[in-house]
């Protein structure tokens, strides 16, 4: 099983400080959020559909963090507070692909924080408009993990009356021309065709 390298969370991943003008959006995600793998971070999915509103972009997402894989903080430091700290107006939640690496240790604690996670920015930033996708995948072959993670995030996604975007696992499949060199990360078409469907999945909710 291969697993994604995790590193230290660096706020140098983030687009900008945040101002008093225009929408401010937050991503809780890991390295397919921060762009791992484009050639500069103003290509990856999240910095273009941002660009494209006119939102003001705040991305602290970690290569290899899940929602237990890789995670040395909880509440005090993690990356949820370093999002309620930032009070956005839209938080997006695109966690889950690194736990499937942890399920077979950790299956319990991670439905459970799933639901933790969801939970506290929904409470801790009640008048944000929080967007949860669907974990995203890599390969052809997927584990039966990745069904249950994602049925795990959708159903927690619903208990907090979020908006939803299923398909995510799928959006780069079959296409091995859209991934880097790793192997593990889209390329810069790959993190082209994710803006692409995410922008149409946003346009549908309104967004």
């Amino acid at each position: 099983m291969v697993s994604v390298l995790a590193v230290v969370a660096l706020l140098a991943g983030c687009a900008g400080t945040p101002s008093s003008d225009g929408t401010h959006v937050a991503f809780y995600g890991d390295s397919y959020t921060l762009g791992t793998g484009a050639s500069e971070p103003s290509l990856r999915w999240s910095t273009v559909i941002s660009e494209q509103r006119g939102w003001v972009e705040f991305n602290p997402s970690v290569n290899g963090l899940g929602f237990i894989n890789n995670r040395t903080a909880f509440v005090d430091g993690d990356l949820p507070s370093l999002v309620i700290e930032n009070d956005p107006d839209i938080v997006f939640v695109t966690m889950g692909l690194n736990d499937n690496f942890s399920y077979d240790v950790a299956a319990d604690s991670i439905r459970q924080q799933i639901s933790l996670d969801l939970d506290r920015l929904n409470d801790e930033l009640p008048d944000a408009r929080i967007v949860v996708v669907e974990p995203f995948w890599y390969t052809d072959e997927r584990p039966a993990s990745v069904e249950i993670i994602i049925g795990w995030v959708e159903d927690a996604a619903t208990e907090i009356d979020a908006d939803y975007i299923p398909g995510a696992s799928h959006w780069i499949e079959g296409h091995p021309e859209w991934m880097a060199s790793d192997g593990l990360h889209p390329n810069d078409e790959g993190y082209a065709e994710m803006a692409r469907r995410m922008d149409a999945e946003l346009k549908n909710l309104g967004l």
